[in-house]
């Protein structure tokens, strides 16, 4: 109430600050009970069976996430996710089962360690096997083996020294192996930039071998001494029939 002066009661002043502290405290003491934070940062958490997950069908849906997993999945996961109860999610798993045995799938859906996810049908386990190994299997050409030994035994070694032993271009041939994962790029050579290849650890598995150190010598292989000088004579021409020409010439 104002007085004659025109101040205002203390009373009343008092009051109604109290009743303008308690209704904005009220709210507050009543949000908890209301309201609990939810894992995706909006503010709450909506009861299960709500949303736009909850109103897909159920089928199509346990399709949808089973496709994309990399690990068995449990049910108590997929109704979390879902939005479903968990018998509900168990009963239409059991559903879906059904309909891809009858159906003669390629694929079936199994409970393995306690979780669901797809895999290949085992009667169909050849084509699986075909796919995955279409290419693994083929021979190594000649010229691949020659490069590959190279790299084996000489390593670190650049694409150009390899070709400079060869004594032909292998840019092509170290692609495939590169592909086939017997060799891989390690670093590159200080005095040129160039690239450095080494072979690698499949490389090993694939010859049976523990190390590097394994490697069979190469002297068993190489030839003999006498055989690298007759050959080399051959190739190199003489310089004795030149220079006896020239004599003869000179004689007459």
């Amino acid at each position: 109430m104002s007085g004659s002066d025109g101040s205002v009661d203390s009373e009343d002043s008092e009051d109604s600050k109290d009743s303008e502290d308690s209704e904005d405290k009220a709210p507050a003491a009543r949000l908890p009970a209301q309201q609990t934070v939810s894992p995706s940062g909006d503010g709450t958490t909506p009861p299960a069976g709500t949303g736009a997950v909850a109103e897909l069908p159920l089928g199509p849906a346990l399709e949808a996430v089973l496709m994309v997993v990399d690990e068995p999945v449990p049910v108590d996961h997929l109704a979390r996710v879902l939005q479903r109860p968990r018998r509900e999610v168990a009963d239409a798993l059991r559903v879906l089962v059904d309909d891809y045995t009858r159906q003669g799938r390629g694929f079936e859906l199994r409970e393995v360690a306690g979780g669901w996810r797809f895999y290949s049908r085992p009667a169909y386990a050849e084509a699986v096997e075909a796919f995955v190994l279409d290419g693994q299997q083929a021979r190594l050409t000649q010229a691949a083996l020659e490069t590959l030994a190279v790299v084996a035994y000489r390593q670190p070694v650049s694409r150009s020294r390899v070709s400079a032993v060869r004594g032909v271009n292998c840019d092509g041939v170290m692609r495939t192996l590169l592909q086939r994962g017997l060799v891989a790029e390690a670093g590159t050579e200080p005095e040129t930039g160039a690239i450095l290849y080494v072979t690698t650890h499949y490389f090993l598995e694939r010859l049976g071998l523990r190390g590097l150190d394994e490697l069979p010598d190469l002297a068993p292989f190489l030839p003999e001494a006498d055989a690298v000088e007759e050959e080399s004579q051959e190739v190199v021409p003489s310089f004795e029939a030149d220079s006896s020409g020239d004599r003869n010439g000179s004689a007459t």
